[in-house]
């Protein structure tokens, strides 16, 4: 079973599709980054997953079931936009306000719970208007806990994080899905921070869904280089081009595609007097990736 099933979805807004025909499948237990420009579409779907907005056509399926059905609708969480909470009131008071309007029992427990979850058991008592932006948003998600989901939706949880607030958040969303057995979806611009967490991805992009792809089979898929550097890196570049078809020169470095020995090159190059400095192999990242998919769509 699947955590969400989307097929043929779309909206319109004021004759023109934001969410245009779109397919979708969430499996249970990922953490699917939803990726895309903006104006992409990706808040309009999931406002539509939510219930927030009404689709023109297609269907949305939560857990095998309609994304209407009353019993799946209690079983979703979300933090869309901003945590809506009192300003001057507490991190506790804005919790449990939402756990009354959720009609939950044992509402004290509940919030110690999420709160936990959210690493804020100490910040029970500051002003709301009194944490910082990273707080904020795990404030935010520990409302959308409440009541103990089993499908997680989050849009743009990472935007304007600092370092060590990127780090909090990761390992939260981890635990989320390791430890509570949540599915979590979630948009974001920072992909290399999502790349280190997304088991699965979905590339959308102007309404419709381009790719979607397991962080395995983007692994498996992704292009090996080698990174190298030299004092004239311009001379070892054209002997390069004379042995290999791929090479480019990025963020000040030597790249050389769909190499497997690196040790060749670095023969090959100080066999001709080059002297290389630094040499790295790696592969294509998630970024890079996106970027490359994004050029054949618009060369299609």
């Amino acid at each position: 079973m699947n955590a969400i099933e989307i097929r043929g979805l779309s909206k319109s807004f004021h004759g023109m599709y934001a969410v245009d025909n779109l397919n979708m499948t969430v499996p249970v237990g990922a953490i699917y980054g939803f990726i895309g420009e903006n104006g992409s579409g990706k808040s309009t779907t999931e406002k539509l997953i939510c219930g927030h907005l009404v689709p023109d056509k297609g269907k949305i399926k939560l857990f095998g079931k309609d994304y209407r059905d009353a019993g799946v609708r209690v079983r979703v969480g979300a933090l869309i936009e901003n945590a809506g909470c009192f300003p001057n009131s507490s991190v506790w008071d804005n919790l449990m306000m939402q756990a009354i309007n959720l009609g939950l029992e044992n509402r004290d427990e509940e919030i110690r719970r999420v709160l936990q979850i959210v690493r804020m058991e100490s910040d029970a008592n500051i002003k709301f208007k009194s944490c910082s932006l990273g707080m904020k948003q795990r404030i935010g998600i520990a409302m959308a806990l409440l009541g103990d989901p089993a499908l997680l939706i989050l849009d743009e949880p990472i935007n304007g994080l600092d370092a060590d607030g990127m780090r909090i958040m990761r390992e939260i969303l981890v635990d989320i899905t390791q430890k509570y057995g949540c599915t979590v979806l979630i948009s974001s611009h920072i992909l290399g921070e999502l790349e280190k967490i997304a088991t699965h991805y979905g590339i959308i992009r102007q309404g419709k869904m381009i790719c979607e792809i397991s962080a395995a089979e983007m692994d498996s898929r992704a292009q090996v280089f080698v990174s190298l550097k030299t004092k004239d890196m311009q001379g070892a570049k054209a002997l390069l081009q004379q042995k290999a078809a791929d090479v480019r020169e990025e963020d000040g470095y030597l790249r050389v595609y769909d190499v497997n020995q690196p040790e060749a090159i670095v023969d090959y190059l100080i066999k001709n007097g080059h002297v290389v400095s630094e040499i790295k192999k790696n592969k294509i990242g998630l970024e890079e990736y996106y970027i490359e998919l994004m050029q054949k769509k618009e060369e299609a």
